[in-house]
């Protein structure tokens, strides 16, 4: 049997590590060591750079947890890491290749109603209206909740939209991905693309965009079962077969 893996959770934009503080305790509870990183949103080669380095501090395997632009993040950072074993996107992007999130926005023949929420300002960061932050982002929190993240959320620069990704780290590593049916900020068709494309054990949720906020157990269950898979080597065979395909 190979080693448990460590957890490392990657959050996305609008969001900072405290966005997975209910899946942590469930996570910690089952016996697993978990950490989250805290995310620039500047650059996606940063923001790589800065789960390398947490995933690198980690004492054995890990696995990469990415929600929203997190996936981007973990998608990209793979190829800095020599200790990452599983991915899991959590509504994430997972890119391919020379994509971007605008490039793959675009491809979208209906922008996603959050959109008509996004706010940049004067120093090329993008914002999601306070006042829209609750009916977009996560609708399925209550009000209290919705309005102390409007108010920390941490901004996406918007050069960070044109970023290509120079690297496609669920090519090579068992992957899983939980879609969110009642998505504002990615069309949920986009979800479901990105997850077949990278041939993900799957998982619907009827959630907003933080689903592991409004459905963390679920959530949490999602990474145990990945976790679990990788150190019995259970996904091997599958990632073998789709490497063949």
């Amino acid at each position: 049997m190979s080693k448990q893996p460590n957890i490392v959770l990657v959050h996305g934009a609008w969001a900072d590590g405290s966005s997975w503080s209910k899946v942590i305790p469930i996570l910690k509870e089952a016996g697993y060591n978990v950490v989250a990183t805290q995310q620039n949103l500047q650059s996606l080669a940063e923001d790589a750079e800065t789960a390398h380095r947490m995933a690198a501090s980690q004492d054995g395997p890990v696995l990469l947890v990415g929600h929203s632009y997190g996936g981007a993040i973990i998608t990209e950072a793979v190829h800095l890491c020599n200790n990452v074993i599983g991915l899991v996107y959590v509504a994430g992007f997972g890119l391919d290749k020379g994509e971007s999130l605008s490039a793959l926005a675009s491809s979208s023949p209906v922008a996603p109603p959050g959109a008509a929420a996004f706010r940049p300002d004067s120093y090329g960061d993008l914002w999601i209206d306070r006042d829209m932050y609750h009916d977009n982002f996560c609708q399925d929190l209550d009000k209290t909740e919705a309005t102390t993240m409007a108010a920390t959320q941490r901004p996406l620069s918007l050069a960070a939209f044109g970023d290509k990704a120079t690297d496609a780290g669920w090519k090579n590593l068992p992957s899983w991905y939980s879609v969110s049916s009642q998505d504002r900020m990615i069309p949920p068709p986009a979800e479901q693309f990105m997850a077949s494309r990278m041939n993900a054990t799957t998982i619907t949720l009827p959630s907003s965009n933080v689903a592991m906020l409004s459905h963390p157990q679920e959530i949490a269950d999602l990474i145990i079962s990945a976790a679990e898979q990788l150190a019995t080597g259970a996904p091997a065979e599958k990632a073998t077969a789709a490497a063949a395909e």
